[in-house]
């Protein structure tokens, strides 16, 4: 593991990082463009589709006959990306699991402020589950804010009473947009990509006047008894850092399964760059596993 790619690769991060004061609009195309000029690997195919009125991105790769399912959902604050956008990193996770991931495209702010992206998820959820897929066979992961949704879809659905997927893997979640960890402001001059002032404008287009805390926007605040493993992962050289932590530490503390897997020198959402980051690679192998292990020993108890 290089510093030197750890270096080259906050270097190229510093310079793409999406300005702060720039139009919501503006930062949606700037963030198509930088990752649309990564093209997906051949042998990965990516289908529009729906669940439940919710449309979504079916993400598969060539020669992997998927024994499960991996309900996925993307990043960018609840504000910018979509469910294709995120199709290289959810096939990463494809790989390692013999698994479809179905990446949902859930509604985004400012147009559509919380609660439509909790809303979207759970529908999404709750038509996999009425389309005859086990509860055994699935498991959530998302990354940034996907990761925050995907805790959130957690509570949702148990709150609901429909059974939980397997386990949850979350890249670098982001679970408080009250934006009190205290990593947020001692990371902050390692972090290449977030900080205080690039969240602050997001958060008031999702919240849209409630409450930041609500647990279903901040589910660090969420009570977390009786969720499914959760697998955690996050960078040393990020703001959202202490997010992940106090995220475990909740978890733990509510009886629940966790992993927490800190790599030094990393950025947020690092394994989105497997390409050039040996890191990426060993941590989404890491990841692959135990997702794996979780889904094979639901699999068992319910067989």
């Amino acid at each position: 593991m290089s510093t030197e790619q750890q270096e080259t690769l906050d270097a190229i991060l510093r310079r793409s990082a999406l300005p702060a004061d720039s139009a919501v609009s503006e930062q949606r195309r700037l963030l198509r463009e930088a990752i649309s000029a990564q093209p997906l690997p051949a042998d990965v195919t990516v289908t529009a589709a729906a669940l439940g009125g919710v449309p979504t991105a079916e993400v598969t790769v060539d020669g992997i006959e998927p024994r499960h399912v991996v309900l996925y959902f993307h990043g960018g604050v609840y504000v910018i990306s979509d469910a294709f956008l995120a199709a290289g990193l959810a096939s990463q996770i494809a790989r390692r699991t013999d698994a479809k991931i179905i990446s949902v495209d859930y509604r985004l702010a400012p147009e559509h402020p919380y609660p439509a992206a909790v809303d979207d998820a759970l529908a999404a959820y709750d038509a996999l589950l009425q389309s005859g897929v086990a509860p055994s066979d699935i498991a959530f992961a998302g990354e940034s804010a996907g990761g925050g949704l995907a805790v959130a879809t957690l509570v949702n659905a148990r709150d609901h009473g429909l059974p939980l997927p397997a386990a949850a893997f979350v890249m670098s979640p982001y679970v408080d947009l009250t934006l009190s960890g205290m990593t947020m402001d001692t990371k902050s001059d390692v972090d290449p990509l977030l900080n205080r002032e690039r969240l602050q404008p997001r958060i008031s287009d999702y919240a849209s006047g409630q409450d930041a805390g609500l647990p279903l926007i901040s589910p660090i605040f969420a009570d977390l008894s009786g969720l499914p493993p959760l697998i955690i992962q996050a960078g040393s050289h990020e703001v959202l850092l202490d997010d992940a932590v106090r995220l475990a530490r909740q978890a733990g503390t509510a009886d629940v399964e966790v992993t927490l897997d800190i790599t030094p020198g990393v950025p947020h959402v690092f394994q989105a760059y497997s390409a050039i980051l040996d890191e990426a690679t060993v941590a989404l192998d890491r990841a692959g596993q135990l997702l794996s292990a979780h889904l094979a020993a639901a699999e068992s108890v319910t067989a």
